[in-house]
């Protein structure tokens, strides 16, 4: 039993490390409450782009796919990923995107070019076919309308094809297309990344909250219930917080979302620099959250706003170029490796700390196209980031908790120190259970670390993931995707003081589930 053996190898140099002091500090407290892992964090993104939809979501005719044309084995990979919603149809592709193209009768339907990432679209996949396979694999579906060359109206129809219950001429129209019933969509974007130069209909800050107001009170009219995603800026090169204080001014008391998007790289191959993002992601979040106070000081009974991470993830390898814009061969497929999927930790520990704020996440994207899932004709492997984005989804509906962190830190390239250990906790009170997730960011260095707890009784059985390997470039293929799969063990901590010791390996991410009475 070569894991149990490596555990008791950690424990007992974590004793040694502590006859001399350790060398970091997690303080755990219950009472220290942030707020609800909402369940929305472990959304997806699944976009009109590359092999996304056609041969991955959607592949008709092919062996693998059922009577519908859904790819099973990719649904079967959701299902266990543990999704939770789905946004769709983008992203770039959503702002010129007609969603009248995508309905009616497959063979009838018009292929358009596709004027945001190059290529011809069938629209053989549409809202219907969107929308069944959200209840097929039963998450909740997320709609983003086009704020770029679209219309008001258009987004006002689209709520009216999908959730009015009476006899009105779009849902007479979704009844003649196949489905009585209404879809009820609940979450609805009002455009993506507006403030980009890059977007088709791209408009500055004071016109895209004009369009936005009056989309929002036309899709209010239809349903009242929904709720809207306002497009937060995504061009952190210009002025942002400018885009995001107008917005959340104009829109303060009609929106239940602002967005934010960020993709992160290691260009420079400096494993410590790379995870150091983590930074960023803080900054964005606590500076947006401020704006959002700063917009509702003053207001009487304030509308709540949170924060939908409604893009993220890494992504810097297969950037499109204008060639390959230019013949549709914009594929966005990144191969992932052992480090990408120890960024997946930085990510996560960032919306569990401010999960007061953050109420929503989106990896971008789904299969294929920068994803943890990858499929050809005979089937899929699972890249290396697929675990850790299902092994933290196992957290949803926990309290996050406000831990007290002390680790030896370092000083990234341009940027502040900040410490090797970079820690988010979560407590299931039903369960009687807490969750300690730790990355440890450091490339050479195994930290000793103290785990105390205030609140109830520690048990000395704890459970452990750990993603760990070598090889920091390690990726799968087909019919090799368990390479860098986590390790799972259980192991009899020695409390002493209602906490216990525990060495976590350099350059990994471990989950310690820990028993509390």
């Amino acid at each position: 039993m070569p894991g149990m053996k490596r555990l008791l190898l950690l424990m007992i140099l974590g004793a040694v490390a502590f006859a001399q002091g350790p060398q970091a500090r997690i303080k755990i407290d219950t009472d220290r409450k942030v707020g609800e892992v909402h369940p929305y964090l472990f959304g997806n993104f699944a976009e009109h782009l590359g092999r996304c939809i056609y041969g991955g979501i959607y592949e008709e005719k092919s062996p693998l796919a059922d009577a519908q044309g859904y790819r099973k084995d990719v649904m079967e990979a959701t299902k266990a990923l543990g999704v939770s919603i789905l946004r769709w149809p983008g992203g770039n592709f959503a702002s010129g995107y007609n969603w009248k193209d995508g309905i009616g009768p497959k063979d009838q339907r018009p292929a358009r070019p596709d004027h945001a990432w190059g290529d011809i679209d069938s629209n053989r996949f549409g809202t219907d076919e969107f929308l069944q396979y959200c209840e097929r694999i039963g998450v909740a579906p997320y709609i983003c309308i086009n704020a770029g060359y679209g219309t008001v109206n258009e987004a006002r129809e689209w709520v009216e094809y999908t959730n009015e219950g009476r006899s009105t001429y779009w849902a007479d129209q979704r009844r003649k297309n196949g489905r009585d019933k209404p879809y009820n969509v609940k979450i609805w974007g009002l455009g993506n990344e507006i403030d980009g130069p890059w977007q088709l209909g791209h408009k500055n800050a004071e016109d895209y909250s004009k369009f936005a107001l009056e989309a929002a009170k036309a899709m209010r009219r239809v349903d009242s219930s929904i709720q809207l995603i306002a497009s937060g800026s995504s061009n952190f090169g210009a002025d942002w917080i400018g885009w995001n204080r107008t917005v959340l001014q104009q829109l303060k008391s009609e929106i239940d979302y602002i967005s934010l998007h960020t993709y992160i790289g290691n260009r420079e191959g400096n494993f410590e620099n790379f995870l150091a993002n983590g930074q960023n992601v803080d900054h964005y979040i606590e500076i947006t959250e401020g704006l959002i106070r700063a917009a509702q000081s003053g207001v009487r009974n304030p509308r709540p706003i949170y924060i939908a991470y409604d893009e993220w993830n890494v992504w810097y390898r297969a950037r499109s170029s204008a060639s390959e814009f230019a013949t549709g061969a914009t594929r966005l497929e990144e191969i992932y490796n052992y480090e990408d999927a120890l960024a997946r930790g930085m990510f996560f520990n960032s919306f569990f700390r401010h999960a007061t704020i953050v109420k929503m996440a989106n990896l971008a994207q789904l299969v294929n196209v920068i994803a943890p899932m990858f499929t050809n004709k005979q089937g899929l492997f699972l890249q290396p980031i697929y675990f850790p984005i299902a092994e933290y989804g196992k957290q949803r509906g926990n309290t996050a908790l406000d831990a007290l962190v002390s680790s030896p830190t370092y000083q990234p390239a341009g940027r502040k120190p900040l410490g090797y250990l970079d820690v988010s906790v979560t407590h299931d009170a039903k369960g009687g259970a807490v969750y300690v997730n730790v990355l440890n960011r450091s490339e050479k260095q195994d930290i000793a670390t103290r785990i105390d707890n205030v609140e109830g009784a520690l048990q000395p059985a704890v459970s452990v993931w750990e993603m760990n390997s070598n090889d920091f470039k390690a990726t799968h293929t087909f019919g090799d995707d368990r390479r860098v799969a986590p390790k799972t063990s259980t192991l009899t901590a020695r409390i002493e003081k209602n906490g216990f010791s525990y060495t976590f390996p350099k350059h990994s991410l471990t989950i310690l589930k820990l028993k509390v009475q």
